[in-house]
């Protein structure tokens, strides 16, 4: 389910926008200040905030930034009584996915929600993983973990996507082999296969968590940021 945080201070308003979000389906949530919106975000990933751009303890645009750093997944729609063209350009080029001038319909509001929530499942449909660590985008071939940029290769970034579509799923080296081989007929060997996976490995698991687990006798198997 699409999981939704409502940060506005207008009591009335944040009512409204709940009621109405959790009536088409979406799991919702609300705050009325940066700060419980802050300890909101540290507990779960959301796929959408809706955000007003002036709240009681700071603004909306520096609470944008900080959350793309640790979940640049999550979707940004602004609210603001501003229509101010430096404004909205400021919103964009922080993060923001749509920017809403109050007041405004509630339906158009409902309308531009459905039309990023769409546009959200098509992108997350087995091209990107967030674990609250661990970030992937297949379709741009990036990579983040705890905010932090890591570069992988396009035969790494090939097998990380293979472990993702196939979770908790063995994958046997016979089966990774054989995916790994292309129509241009570029290969991987079982020597270049275990190097790649190490060199995954070594990648990721910084600490304690574990992705990738050696299923002995068998081949691989990923299990997504265990401790």
């Amino acid at each position: 389910m699409i999981k939704i945080l409502v940060v506005e201070d207008d009591s009335l308003l944040n009512h409204t926008l709940c009621y109405n979000l959790s009536l088409a389906g979406y799991a919702t949530e609300s705050a009325v200040t940066k700060t419980s919106a802050t300890q909101f975000c540290k507990k779960q990933k959301y796929d959408l905030i809706v955000l007003d751009v002036s709240l009681p303890d700071g603004n909306g645009f520096d609470f944008c930034r900080e959350i793309k750093k640790s979940c640049p997944d999550t979707a940004v729609i602004f609210l603001t009584a501003d229509d101010m063209e430096s404004d909205m350009l400021k919103g964009f080029a922080v993060g923001a996915e749509d920017y809403v001038t109050k007041p405004f319909p509630v339906s158009v509001f409902q309308k531009k929600v459905e039309a990023l929530v769409n546009r959200i499942q098509k992108r997350t449909d087995g091209e990107c993983w967030f674990d609250g660590h661990l970030h992937l985008n297949f379709s741009e071939n990036t990579a983040a973990l705890d905010g932090e940029i890591i570069a992988f290769t396009a035969m790494e970034y090939r097998i990380l996507k293979l472990f993702v579509q196939n979770s908790n799923i063995v994958l046997t080296r016979q089966i990774l082999l054989e995916k790994l081989w292309d129509i241009h007929e570029n290969f991987v060997d079982e020597h270049a296969l275990t190097a790649a996976v190490s060199r995954v490995r070594k990648k990721l698991e910084v600490g304690k968590l574990q992705y990738i687990k050696t299923v002995y006798g068998m081949g691989y198997m990923w299990i997504g940021g265990q401790n």
